[in-house]
């Protein structure tokens, strides 16, 4: 345990180290760094981080973060409405991004089921999902979530309750890793794995 001269910095230390990956030592030198560095700039970084949870809005047909009502991808009228992209997280919606290989809109799920976490399906957007289904045109739903067993136990109950509905649905080839998040994987599989997506149905009974 750090024991500091001035509570003022110890409060800080205390702020900065509630951040994932960031141990007290970490955070000790990330506050004496902003100790030294001019005024202005520490008042423009808190000011930048105030509008996170003031400016940055949920997209209210995705539910991708947004400067406003409606992300950029789904108010982008040349982007793919038809062809939507089902995702764990924002980080996912990033990384597939950066591949420029994908030319539709995304769904965020927001998770994936997992019993153990205490993650049922009434705490994902699925609903949402399956409305937007309904509501159509949709041609391809493609699945890419983790590959993990939650994810594919996620893609399942999403598969089985919209395969009636959607001519096409398909998962990403799994040059993804078993177990292995999107976020992770480099631009160039990530892409490849998009561009070789194949039918749902057919990846399911190649791993049953």
């Amino acid at each position: 345990m750090l024991s500091l001269y001035s509570k003022n910095l110890e409060n800080a230390v205390n702020e900065i180290a509630k951040l994932p990956g960031i141990g007290r030592r970490t955070a000790l030198r990330l506050a004496l760094h902003l100790l030294k560095t001019d005024a202005g700039e520490v008042n423009l970084l808190t000011d930048r981080i105030a509008k996170l949870k003031t400016d940055v809005y949920c997209c209210h047909t995705c539910f991708n973060i947004s400067d406003s009502e409606v992300c950029d991808i789904c108010a982008n009228p040349k982007r793919d409405t038809a062809t939507i992209c089902v995702v764990q997280d924002i980080r996912d919606v990033i990384a597939i991004e950066n591949t420029h290989q994908y030319n539709g809109v995304y769904h965020v799920l927001g998770g994936v089921i997992s019993p153990m976490d205490g993650i049922g399906i009434h705490q994902l957007r699925l609903k949402e999902l399956f409305d937007r289904v309904e509501k159509g045109p949709v041609t391809e739903l493609i699945l890419a979530l983790p590959a993990t067993v939650e994810g594919d136990t996620t893609n399942f109950f999403i598969y089985k309750n919209v395969k009636d509905k959607i001519a096409k649905i398909s998962t990403i080839a799994r040059g993804i890793g078993v177990g292995e998040e999107l976020e992770y994987a480099d631009e160039v599989t990530l892409g490849r794995s998009l561009l070789a997506r194949m039918d749902f149905d057919v990846a399911y009974k190649k791993q049953s």
